[in-house]
């Protein structure tokens, strides 16, 4: 990984004051259960602060560039930009993957494909550029890495994973698509859905979320992921 590190900070054009804290962020636990004996660390606390942290950064920026847009519109502006799908895309886009540390079990089964594991490479990142370089390190990479993706009428161009898989199936009369939701839980006020996109009676993927919306962009994300990769 070392020829590595190097290799990523020329892409995104970043130098790493302690390299050790970009390592972390791009070690998974697999690698680390494997490696007992040695000092890796994974990512998983990184990715916990990471997540905070695009939070903070995501909200103040809608916040200061959309002035006249009422909170509820915000928080759904920002929940399309930090959920799974989007930071797979972020991820996917950076080439994040082919940087990651994993076990031999976990290479083997794709994890270096797998959308979990690369939106939570994509937090543990952020988490770590944040303790190396702070905040305003952190909001300079996301101007220009995500929030570029957002249209000047707050529209995220990132998110329409069902109109993606509508075309890809068109495309290749692959049949006809349908969504149901097979899962409803927690309480009242926090609502969770888990969606699965099926042809036929073939599962092609499953998400879950907040609003019944969101659960089905995440299973289609799922599904263009299992398609892609076929």
């Amino acid at each position: 990984m070392n020829g590595d590190v190097k290799q990523l900070q020329q892409q995104i054009q970043i130098q790493f004051h302690n390299r050790q804290l970009l390592k972390q962020a791009f070690t998974h636990a697999s690698y680390v259960n494997e490696h007992r004996f040695s000092q890796h660390q994974d990512n998983e606390r990184l990715e916990f602060l990471g997540d905070a942290v695009l939070e903070l950064t995501v909200s103040e920026y809608l916040y200061n560039e959309y002035p006249e847009r009422p909170e509820g519109e915000l928080t759904k502006l920002r929940a399309a930009i930090v959920c799974e799908p989007s930071l797979v895309k972020f991820a996917e886009s950076l080439d994040f993957g082919r940087y990651v540390l994993l076990g031999k079990g976990e290479e083997l089964t794709g994890g270096r494909q797998r959308p979990a594991l690369l939106a939570d490479v994509f937090e543990s990142f952020i988490g770590a550029l944040y303790l190396d370089q702070g905040l305003d390190a952190v909001k300079a990479f996301l101007d220009k890495y995500v929030f570029s993706s957002i249209s000047p009428g707050g529209q995220f161009q990132m998110m329409d994973f069902k109109t993606e898989l509508q075309e890809l199936t068109q495309h290749h009369n692959m049949g006809v698509l349908e969504y149901r939701i097979v899962e409803e839980k927690g309480p009242a006020h926090e609502r969770e859905f888990v969606s699965e996109v099926y042809m036929g009676e073939e599962s092609l993927g499953q998400g879950s979320g907040r609003s019944k919306k969101e659960a089905e962009q995440r299973a289609a994300s799922a599904a263009l992921n299992r398609l892609k990769l076929k």
